[in-house]
Parts: C-alpha cells; structure tokens; sequence
C-alpha cells in the first residue's frame, strides 16, 4: 500500500525537481528535444501512475476490511488517491494528446511567434498540465499522511 504511493509521488517528484530542470538546463542541444524528454517521461509516469492508484485501492480497502471489518471505500486516503487518479486521467488523456498534437503539427514550439495560436494554446495547455502535475503532488503527499495515521 506504502510502496504504491511512494513509488507515484517519487517518481512525480523526481519528474518535475530533477528530470525536467535537468533537460531544460541545457544539456541537451534543444528545449525541443528537451520537452519531447519530459512529454514522453510524463507519459510514463502516468502509466505508473495509474497501475499504483489502483494497487494502492485494491491494497488499503483489504487492509482496512482485515483490520476494520469493512473496506471504507470513502475513509479520506481512498477519497485523495481517487481525486489523484482523476486529475491524473484527465492529465494523460485530454491535455497531453492535445499538447502532443500540437507538438506533431508545429515540430518545433519555441520556433513559433509568441502570439500564434498553436504556441498561445500549447502554453495554456502547459500551465493546466502543470497545475494537474502540482495538485496529485499535493493530495498525494496529504495521502501519505492520513495513510501512515491510520498504520500506526
């Protein structure tokens, strides 16, 4: 249960404190090659994402029906992971096909005027992903909280 939510919010933390200023940094040749790193790794943590929600579900409502006789599938950790896997969800299938879309029409964002309308919107994109990205960081770590409460 502990393992699933640390392995999402570990890979959330290293994804935007370590990976992302690391490419943008420029180490890499481009800040395209650069957003086609982090798009892709983002990607991935979704997946990763999305398989520890549900493990860590399926793995604290049989926790608490062993040791509470019911699974509690509204205790308030239950309710945090699911808002997690919500706002994750939307990150991977609305905004980022959208932003990789754009990606695939543009080639090259940083090439366009700051004004266009692909660029404009692909920004606006950008900030809602981040946002979402910030939001499962902040719940999450409330989950790990109330999760270890309720361990001890």
């Amino acid at each position: 249960m502990l393992l699933s939510l640390v392995v999402w919010l570990g890979g959330l933390i290293f994804l935007a404190f370590v990976e992302a200023p690391t490419a943008f940094s420029g180490i890499l040749p481009t800040r395209h090659l650069a957003g086609s790193m982090v798009g892709r790794s983002l990607d991935v943590l979704h997946g990763m994402a999305i398989v520890s929600g549900i493990v860590f579900l399926i793995t604290s409502m049989t926790y608490s029906r062993m040791t509470a006789g019911a699974a509690r599938p509204l205790a308030g950790r239950h309710l945090l992971i699911a808002l997690m896997l919500l706002l994750t969800l939307i990150s991977q299938f609305a905004i980022s096909p959208k932003m990789h879309a754009i990606r695939a029409q543009v080639e090259v964002i940083d090439n366009l005027p700051v004004d266009s309308p692909q660029r404009v919107e692909f920004n606006r994109l950008h900030v809602w992903s981040e946002q979402f990205e910030e939001g499962v960081l902040l719940l999450g770590l409330v989950a790990l909280y109330a999760t270890a409460s309720a361990l001890k």
